[in-house]
Parts: structure tokens; C-alpha cells; sequence
């Protein structure tokens, strides 16, 4: 059905055409074009999704022929910009400083399922989903499918804000590729932002759907929106997530930023500078995803989580879906934070070490290393596998070496192989992975700077420190309880932190004596006595 809908299309945007291209393409050579241009003093060209341009065999685009395909479409918008009734195709023009219209591209419209397959999950979740990726990637084809996912899977209430009848093509009557959702149609595109809230004031809405926000004014009406209940479906200008924080007009829709000047202690523990950019408040957005290319969506769960990280600086890699790929993967829900400053705690949770079972008493130390060590698939680009297998085994990592770059969490290349712009290396900058270069193939340098694309200083650092104070925390704890046994009726400890005092607790309670935590903030401590008569 799909397919006869295309070619349906696709003859109505032939009928506009002049003669000399239609006598000259054929439905074979057009089967997976993206637009036709045509430019008056030149020979019109087919634009191929693989980037191939080929040039039709005619004569040159004249004044009659642009005339001639304008005479059958509607007017031309603000932004210069008509379609064809009942299809997808979208026609754009180009003028001259008089206002004339010299050339025309006429993008292909068409109906593509299965792209959204891999990513189906988020969005069956009810969140509010971000898309970003460069022109021509295929945002706009995925908010068509949603569209209908939602609407017709679903059943909910669908309106789509459809400012250059890209979404549901051209006509009163919306395509069929949206399924039951509704549209509404923008006069011009500076009023997106006014159709925006009138879709949410008027016709009750579960769901908006809009393409291409691309103003301050727009990011603000997304936010009324979002702060209503209302799930939003859109795409924004930018290439990535981390461009989208630093763009000043867009940046509100990922929670805005702000710089914030620490104390001195607060910068040291975090070893930054005193003056530092954080998010300002929630974003717009529950989930961002990126469109890396056609079949590669990197995706970022927690929109909230990765801006933070971006912004401290810390490495934070989104999930790779592929769209050729199932994934039968439930993702709850999650309950997000409040405030800022929650969110950044959780966040610190993740990346400071929780005590675990093995740390008890005797405070296994080698146990509790193994059980912090973090699993790692290393992409080789000219490195000598071999040598990165003994240095593996030799320092006992959690590491393994994978032939897939799409799996990988970090890449080590060597430099002088590098120079030349490598494709794999261009592929690691899309994946958004951390890359790493060694000089030579020798054990030693390969040695090195696996130790720094791994962090095992910074690791280890904050292993020994933190087994320290959990280690002179129980020391203290068994000089007091040995005291307590020998007559002592009270003691009391030097603060410490909560997990550090729940091993003394515990610690006490193995004597039977009884404790308990005293003390506000950094001052809380414990407090042992003897017996099972305890009293605040």
C-alpha cells in the first residue's frame, strides 16, 4: 500500500514538471531521490539519498519552465515555501533581488515505516521526546510515525502544529501518514509559537506534535506546554546535545543555564573553578534523542542527568539505537527530581563509590576494588591488539576488546595512522566516544595512555580515600567499644558520613551495645554506650 501511495505521489509531482524532464526520468531512476532541482541556465539535477547527483538529459531550466511549474502550485508562503494537495512533496523556491523566482528544489515527499521500530519503547512511555539531527536526516519522517503511533496504537489525542505542511503534506485534507491525529496549519511561520499555545487552549490535546523550533519565543510556548501535562513530540536546530546547551536561544528547552560561583570548599571537592555553568532549572524535555544518520539514533534517557554531566564536564555516552536492529527493552518510569541541587546529588551518588557487603568489619579492601572496577569495551584503530591483551591481563582490567566500533564506550588509535581524517574516526565522533592516541606500538605507550583513557589514577585515588576513612572510622569505633567493655559509660565518635556510619552501627551492635547517630550536617557522629538501656 505504502509503495502505490508513493508512486500515486510521485506522479503528481511529475504532472507539474515541463515536458523535456518528463520524457527524460523514469519511476526507476526516481526510486530514491530526495529532490529535483532546477535552476534557470542550467540543466535540472536528481538529488539520491546516498548523495549521488545525477544530471536529467535536457536541455537547460528556462523562465517558461520555472513559470510553467509555479502556474499549478498555491502561493508561495514567507518563507518561500508551497506543496502539492494530498501529498508530502514540499517545493521551495529561490529569487532574485527583484523578487523572481530563479530556481526551484522540489523535495521528494514520502511515507517511510519502521523508523521509529527501535526507539518505540521511549515512546510509549508518555515523555516528552526532543529530536535532533542536521537537515535532510529524517526528523521530520519519525514525527510523522510517532504521529500515528500515538494516535492510532495508542488512542490518544493527537494535534499537530504543522508550520510548513511538511508533517502532513499540502491540502485541507491531512495525508493518511499521520493516521487519526489531527493538524493544524500555520498561515506563517512566525506564528507557529501563537498556534502552539492555541492548540493546547482549544482543542485539548494528550499529544503535540511540532517540527523545526527554532526561536526563543518558540522554546518559551514549548515550555507552557510541557508545565500543562501535555506529552511534546518536536525537533530542534542542532546537530547534537551538547550544541544545543551552548545555543543561548534553544538552550531553555534542556533546562537552561547559569553560572554559579562556589565556596572554596565546594570548588576544591569538586577540583573546578569557583565560577561554574549548571543547569537552571527542568528541562522541556524528558528525552533527547540525536539523529546521527538514517539508521543511528544515540539516545539520552534522562535529558535532566546528561546536561549536568555535559556541563561538569564528566564523560556521559547516550544509548546507540539502531533502526535495522529489535529491541524489546521496557523502560520504566522514573521518578525525576524536584530541584536541581537533587538531581546533582543523585548524580554524585553515581560517580562517588556506595560501601558494599564486602566492606563489614574487616573491610575486605581487595574485594571492594573488584567490585568498584568499571567494565569497559575498547575499540583498537592501528593498535596492536596482542600488546593490549597483555596489558589487560597484566594489570587484571575489566576491559575487553571489541571489532564493532558501535559497541565500544572509548577508542584508542594510533596518531600517525590517524592523520589522514580516518572513517572510523569521523564514526567515533558521531557515537560521541572519547578518543584516545598512542605515538607508537610499544608495550609502555600503549600502557600509559590506556591508564588515562581508563582514569585508573583518578580511580584509584578515590578508592584508597575512601577505604582510609572507612578503615580509621572502624578503628575508632573498636577503641571506643573496648572502652565501653572495660567500664566507660559514653562515648562518642568523630563525624563521619552516612554510609561510613552505618558499618560502626553495625560494628557496635556485634558487641551488643547499643548507638546512635547525634549531630546535624557535617557534625553527625555516633554516640555508643554501654547495655541495651539506651536513651537519646
Amino acid at each position: 500500500m505504502n509503495e502505490i501511495q508513493f508512486h500515486n505521489d510521485l506522479d503528481k509531482m511529475l504532472a507539474i514538471m515541463p515536458d523535456k524532464i518528463v520524457r527524460n526520468v523514469t519511476h526507476d531512476q526516481l526510486e530514491d531521490v530526495i529532490e529535483i532541482v532546477l535552476d534557470i541556465g542550467r540543466v535540472p539535477e536528481i538529488r539520491h539519498s546516498g548523495g549521488r547527483i545525477e544530471r536529467i538529459a535536457c536541455d537547460e531550466i528556462t523562465e517558461d519552465d520555472i513559470n510553467f511549474i509555479t502556474s499549478h502550485l498555491q502561493e508561495f508562503t514567507s518563507d518561500n515555501r508551497s506543496g502539492i494537495p494530498g501529498t508530502l512533496h514540499r517545493i521551495s523556491a529561490i529569487r532574485n533581488r527583484q523578487g523572481k523566482i530563479v530556481g526551484l528544489t522540489c523535495r521528494i515527499g514520502r511515507v517511510i515505516t519502521g523508523t521509529i521500530a527501535c526507539i518505540k519503547d521511549f515512546c510509549l512511555l508518555g515523555k516528552s521526546i526532543l529530536f535532533l539531527g542536521r537537515p535532510g536526516v529524517g526528523k521530520t519522517t519519525k514525527l510523522r510515525e510517532i504521529s500515528r503511533l500515538v494516535a492510532d496504537e495508542l488512542g490518544k489525542r493527537v494535534v499537530i502544529v504543522d508550520t510548513s505542511n511538511e508533517i502532513a503534506g499540502d491540502g485541507d485534507t491531512p495525508h493518511p501518514a499521520i493516521g487519526s491525529a489531527r493538524r493544524m496549519q500555520v498561515r506563517q511561520p512566525e506564528f507557529q509559537k501563537d498556534i502552539m499555545i492555541e492548540a493546547v487552549e482549544n482543542h485539548t490535546p494528550e499529544v503535540i506534535v511540532v517540527d523545526e523550533i527554532g526561536t526563543e519565543a518558540e522554546a518559551q510556548a514549548a515550555r507552557t506546554i510541557a508545565e500543562r501535562g501535555v506529552m511534546l513530540i518536536a525537533t530542534a536546530h542542532g546537530n547534537s546535545l551538547e550544541s544545543l546547551i551552548k545555543n543561548p536561544t534553544l538552550s531553555d528547552l534542556v533546562g537552561g543555564i547559569q553560572s554559579v560561583t562556589l565556596g572554596d570548599d565546594e570548588a576544591k571537592r569538586r577540583a573546578s573553578q569557583k565560577t561554574v555553568l549548571e543547569r537552571e532549572k527542568q528541562p522541556t524535555f524528558d528525552i533527547v534523542i540525536e539523529i546521527i544518520d538514517r539508521n543511528t539514533l544515540a539516545v539520552y534517557k534522562d535529558a535532566a542527568e546528561a546536561v549536568d554531566y555535559i556541563l561538569r564536564g564528566w564523560p556521559i555516552r547516550p544509548e546507540i539505537r539502531k533502526v535495522d536492529k529489535s529491541y524489546d527493552i521496557n523502560v520504566k518510569p522514573e521518578t525525576q527530581p524536584q530541584t536541581v541541587a537533587e538531581h546533582i546529588n543523585k548524580i554524585e551518588e553515581k560517580i562517588l563509590p556506595e560501601p558494599t557487603d564486602s566492606l563489614k568489619f574487616s573491610f575486605n579492601r581487595k574485594q571492594y576494588v573488584e567490585d568498584a572496577k568499571p567494565f569497559k569495551k575498547i575499540y583498537l584503530y592501528a593498535v596492536s591488539r596482542t600488546i593490549v591483551e597483555k596489558i589487560i591481563e597484566r594489570l587484571d582490567l575489566n576491559v575487553e576488546v571489541t571489532r564493532n566500533i558501535d559497541e565500544a564506550d572509548l577508542v584508542i588509535a594510533h596518531k600517525n595512522f590517524a592523520k589522514g581524517g580516518a572513517k572510523v574516526l569521523s564514526t567515533a565522533n558521531d557515537y560521541r566516544l572519547q578518543i584516545f592516541y598512542v605515538k607508537t606500538n610499544s608495550m609502555a605507550q600503549i600502557q600509559k595512555v590506556m591508564k588515562e583513557a581508563l582514569d585508573m589514577q583518578n580511580q584509584a585515588e578515590v578508592l584508597q580515600g575512601y577505604c582510609d576513612d572507612a578503615e580509621r572510622a572502624l578503628d575508632e569505633a573498636k577503641a571506643a567499644i573496648n572502652k565501653i567493655l572495660a567500664g566507660a559509660e559514653l562515648i562518642e565518635l568523630s563525624p563521619q558520613n552516612q554510609h561510613i556510619r552505618k558499618l560502626q552501627h553495625e560494628l557496635v551492635e556485634q558487641h551488643n551495645l547499643e548507638s546512635k547517630s547525634v549531630g546535624e550536617g557535617p557534625n553527625r557522629h555516633l554516640r555508643i554506650v554501654g547495655g541495651r538501656e539506651f536513651t537519646a
